[in-house]
């Protein structure tokens, strides 16, 4: 029995001098909330520890890597506040650490050098199996019901023998060799305890393709032992690929990290989180207006527990109260409700004039046009951030509260139909632009309005719905919405006048 794994858990074996911890994504597309929770996992780990946090690019498959990704996988760690402190740099993407290059597609002399040493010593051979040989071979053991391990020809050729085959232009995968490891791979892994691999599990695997591209689990091994990566903290999903990096590790003696295997993250119902509910991209949560202190708090709290039971806390918090004791091996819910929750609690935090400066570019986006006065009016901004800070989730949020103050949006709405047919609707209407006329400032008080309210409610001899909602269709265009005590005061008397008179011109 081979027990390769860790004995203790925040602490360093005698194998390393520092606790090196990466994040290693591949730019194929954009960067899911489950690696972002990774990448935060690792970043507080190393932060916790005074190590290091290194970010390394798996773009070993060429044909779906694209620079594109890579910049926005680079731009959404930048916008979570996860620094590193080696890897690709944030702007240029060159390297930056003592380890580069940090893209494994510009490492393959390294994946090279360490198959040539398997292959010399015997551990793994050159295979010349073509696809349809090893199709066939699938196909027969799957019709026998043995789904036995696929056997090459090539396992007991010499590598003089195949290296003369390769002379004459034939193609071969470099395969390792399992047969002869004839025992049980125990893993203590850090967050799920003792997980036992027999070495049957897997059969004669390829670490290098026949166009000398490596395989991800023999690149992996490759680069976190010349990294002097500690700890391997990574999602559940990878706990397969273990086994076969065990018996990388061990060929090539190279020290072994001690691994944790994060739970997974689940849709609401305990699937896997995937796009069919809803974004998952850390840049759709940027571009809706979420804080990255929110975001942040919220993935931490995906299979970590504060151990005073808190919900809300700073990312120092984090840094100082973060342990891989307190991971749960249990899937982890993206609950999107508690996330918007959790948001509208960071966001009614912030000071208003920060709030009004990030919601700016919202309303720019959306084409929300205020008058030009109003977006340079501190005082404006700020008794209108007041009013519409209780009200909002998210940034984006604001788009649908700040329309109301847009007189190219304003429609009346068919719900206002059954308030429009009402006797009293017209006097009520009537008399409120009359009021609001006489009204010898630009915006009016909130007690102006109240006195202006009750006058109405005097004068045309109406109370309840028959007053306010007639009302509100002269605001804004429905019956229902915010009080019109909060925003009317924000309203231009122009405005206010404008809009009543289209709406008598159609009772």
């Amino acid at each position: 029995m081979s027990n390769l794994g860790p004995l203790i858990n925040s602490q360093l074996n005698n194998q390393f001098s520092e606790v090196r911890v990466r994040f290693a994504p591949s730019p194929t597309g954009y960067l899911h909330v489950g690696g972002a929770r990774s990448a935060l996992f690792n970043y507080l780990f190393a932060k916790k520890n005074n190590g290091k946090f290194i970010l390394r690019i798996e773009d070993t498959d060429v044909a779906r890597s694209t620079d594109e990704s890579l910049k926005m996988m680079v731009q959404d760690l930048v916008w979570l506040g996860l620094e590193w402190d080696e890897g690709v740099h944030p702007i240029t993407l060159k390297d930056m650490g003592p380890c580069a290059p940090y893209r494994q597609s510009q490492r393959l002399h390294y994946y090279k050098k360490y198959a040539d040493e398997l292959l010399n010593s015997g551990k793994a051979y050159y295979c010349f199996m073509t696809d349809l040989e090893l199709e066939t071979v699938r196909e027969k053991n799957k019709a026998d019901g043995t789904h036995a391990h696929i056997e090459s020809p090539y396992a007991d050729w010499t590598l003089a023998q195949a290296q003369a085959e390769i002379v004459t232009g034939k193609t071969a995968v470099v395969r390792f060799k399992t047969k002869h490891l004839r025992k049980d791979y125990i893993l203590n892994d850090l967050i799920r305890g003792e997980v036992k691999f027999p070495s049957d599990m897997v059969g004669d695997f390829v670490i290098l393709r026949s166009d000398g591209m490596p395989v991800y689990n023999f690149c992996c091994v490759i680069d976190d032992a010349l990294m002097k990566i500690s700890h391997v903290l990574r999602a559940e999903e990878h706990l397969p690929n273990t086994l076969r990096q065990l018996m990388i590790y061990e060929g090539l003696g190279f020290p072994i990290p001690q691994f944790g295997h994060i739970s997974l993250v689940l849709d609401d119902d305990r699937q896997k989180l995937s796009k069919r509910k809803g974004a998952v991209a850390c840049d759709n949560f940027r571009r809706d207006g979420y804080l990255p202190e929110a975001m942040n708090n919220f993935m931490a709290l995906m299979g970590w527990s504060h151990p005073e039971g808190c919900e809300l806390f700073s990312m120092d918090d984090m840094k100082n109260l973060f342990s891989l004791e307190r991971l749960n091996a249990s899937g982890a819910v993206f609950d999107r409700v508690k996330l918007k929750w959790m948001n509208s609690q960071y966001l009614r935090a912030m000071d208003s004039q920060l709030l009004w400066k990030s919601i700016l570019p919202f309303l720019t986006e959306a084409k929300i046009q205020l008058p030009n006065d109003l977006t340079s009016d501190l005082k404006w901004q700020m008794q209108s951030v007041e009013v519409f800070k209780p009200k909002m989730e998210i940034f984006s949020d604001s788009v649908s509260l700040y329309e109301v103050f847009d007189d190219s949006k304003f429609v009346i709405h068919p719900e206002s139909d059954e308030f429009l047919k009402i006797e009293t609707t017209k006097m009520v209407l009537q008399t409120w632009k009359d009021l609001v006329s006489e009204i010898q400032t630009e915006f009016m008080t909130t007690e102006d309005f109240m006195r202006i309210e009750n006058e109405i409610k005097t004068k045309a001899n109406v109370k309840g719905k028959n007053l306010f909602m007639p009302m509100r269709v002269a605001v804004i265009g429905k019956p229902h919405g915010t009080e019109l005590k909060l925003i009317v005061p924000l309203m231009k008397k122009s405005s206010l006048i404008a809009r009543a008179e289209k709406v008598i011109a159609i009772c």
